[in-house]
C-alpha cells in the first residue's frame, strides 16, 4: 500500500554486503573496508562512508558523519540488529547496546531496531544497496586506492552525482527533495561530537584512588567511598566514577604510567596534610619558632639525598613545640647544631634531660684551687 512517510521522522542504517579495499603502497596487501550506507526516508538522500570494520567505534563514527553531513539530526535510527547495534534482538523489545543508547542520548533521537527476519522493515536501505553497488561500486572497480581517505573522497564525489540525479520519470533528485522538505525538519546538531564511552570497574583504594588498568593510572575519589566497588565511564579524554548512578568524581584523563591525579577534597584531613609537605613548608614553620630552629630544619633537609627522606624529622622535631615551647626547642636546636648531630632523637633528647637550659658561662676567670699534684706553668718553662 500507499504510505506518506514523514520529513525529518527517520534515518535507516546498514552496512552493504560486498566490500572495497585499499591497496598498501609498500607490500601491495589487500584491505578490505566495510561500507556503511544509510538514507533519509522521505527525501531519500544517501550518505556513504567506507570504514575499516563494522565494530562500534566505526558504526558510531560513521552514523555521526552522517549526521553532519545532513545538517541535522532526525527523529529516529533505525539499525539493522548488528552487534554494534543491538546485542539482542527480539521482536518486541530488541536490547541496545550501551553505548549506542548513550550515543543517540547525546544527539537526542530515538532508536528502531528493525525486526530480525524482516525484510520489509528495511527495504528502502536494501535498495539503496542495491543502487550503490552500481552507482559507487562500479566505477570504483578498476581504481587503485592506498588509503581510507582517498577511497572516500571518491565515494563522496559519486554520491554527489548519485544525489542529484532525478528520480526516473520526475524532475526533481534526492537532494533538491532533501533541501525542501526534509532539511527545515531535522533537528539541529549538539554543540560538541560525540565520544565514544567505554566502561570499567574498580575497587575505591585506602588511600583514597583507583586503578584505572587500561592506562595503568591511578585517580582520586572521595574518602568516604574507600573499599567500594565503583564503574569508570571514560572517553579518549576524561574519566567519571560512578556508585549507584552518582557521579562522585570526574577527571581528565591521563595516561601516565602510575602515575596520580588527585583533588585534595578527596582525601582525609591527614592525608591531605602530608600530601601539602614540602621544603618550603618546614623552613617557614621553623622560622616561625626562631632562628637556631629555622637553621637546624635546613641542615636536616640538606643532609638527605631527597627532602621527602627528612620530610618526617622535620616534622617530629617541630612538634616537640608543642610539649617544651618555642623558645626551648630553639635553644635545643642550637645545642643539637654545636654537636654536629642533625635529627629528631638528639633533640628530643637534650629537651628530656634539660641540656637546654645549662648555662654556658666563659669560666676563664676562675682560679685554680691549690693542690700538691697541681703543676704549675713554671713546670713547663
Amino acid at each position: 500500500m500507499h504510505m506518506e512517510h514523514k520529513a525529518g521522522d527517520k534515518l535507516f542504517i546498514d552496512f552493504t554486503g560486498k566490500k572495497l579495499h585499499i591497496v598498501d603502497r609498500d607490500t601491495g596487501e589487500l584491505k578490505e573496508l566495510e561500507v556503511f550506507v544509510c538514507i533519509l526516508r522521505s527525501s531519500q538522500y544517501t550518505y556513504v562512508e567506507a570504514c575499516a570494520s563494522q565494530k562500534l567505534e566505526d558504526f558510531i563514527r560513521c552514523t555521526e558523519n552522517s549526521l553532519w553531513f545532513y545538517g541535522g539530526v532526525p527523529k529516529a535510527l533505525v539499525p539493522d540488529n548488528l552487534k554494534s547495534a543491538v546485542t539482542k534482538s527480539s521482536r518486541y523489545e530488541p536490547k541496545v547496546n550501551e553505548v549506542f543508547a548513550d550515543f543517540a542520548e547525546h544527539y537526542e533521537t530515538a532508536i528502531l531496531p528493525t525486526r530480525t527476519y524482516r525484510p520489509r522493515d528495511k527495504a528502502i536501505v536494501e535498495n539503496a544497496v542495491k543502487i550503490i553497488y552500481t552507482r559507487v561500486f562500479a566505477p570504483l572497480r578498476n581504481q587503485v586506492f592506498h588509503s581510507m581517505a582517498d577511497i572516500n573522497i571518491a565515494i563522496r564525489e559519486l554520491l554527489e552525482k548519485h544525489n542529484a540525479m532525478p528520480f526516473r520519470g520526475r524532475e526533481y533528485s534526492r537532494c533538491s527533495l532533501f533541501m525542501e522538505i526534509e532539511k527545515g525538519e531535522l533537528m539541529p546538531l549538539p554543540v560538541k561530537r560525540y565520544e565514544v564511552k567505554r566502561y570499567a570497574q574498580a575497587t575505591v583504594h585506602k588511600n583514597s584512588h583507583i586503578y584505572f588498568g587500561k592506562d595503568k593510572h591511578y585517580y582520586s575519589v572521595p574518602y568516604r567511598h574507600i573499599g567500594k566497588q565503583v564503574k569508570l565511564v571514560y572517553t579518549d579524554n576524561i574519566v567519571e566514577i560512578y556508585h549507584k548512578h552518582e557521579r562522585f568524581a570526574v577527571h581528565t584523563r591521563d595516561r601516565k604510567k602510575y602515575g596520580y591525579t588527585t583533588l585534595a577534597d578527596h582525601m582525609p584531613s591527614h592525608h591531605r596534610f602530608v600530601s601539602e609537605w614540602s621544603s618550603e613548608r618546614f623552613i617557614d614553620w621553623a622560622g616561625n619558632i626562631g632562628g637556631h630552629c629555622k637553621g637546624y630544619i635546613i641542615a636536616i633537609l640538606e643532609k638527605k639525598q631527597h627532602p621527602e627522606q627528612s620530610y618526617k624529622s622535620c616534622l617530629g622535631v617541630l612538634h616537640l613545640a608543642k610539649k617544651y615551647g618555642r623558645e626551648r626547642l630553639d635553644s635545643a636546636c642550637k645545642r643539637a647544631s654545636e654537636y654536629g648531630a642533625y635529627n629528631y632523637n638528639m633533640v628530643e633528647r637534650i629537651l628530656k634531660k634539660g641540656w637546654d637550659q645549662i648555662d654556658d658561662r666563659n669560666d676563664e676567670g676562675t682560679k685554680m684551687p691549690e693542690h700538691k699534684n697541681i703543676r704549675g706553668g713554671k713546670y713547663y718553662e
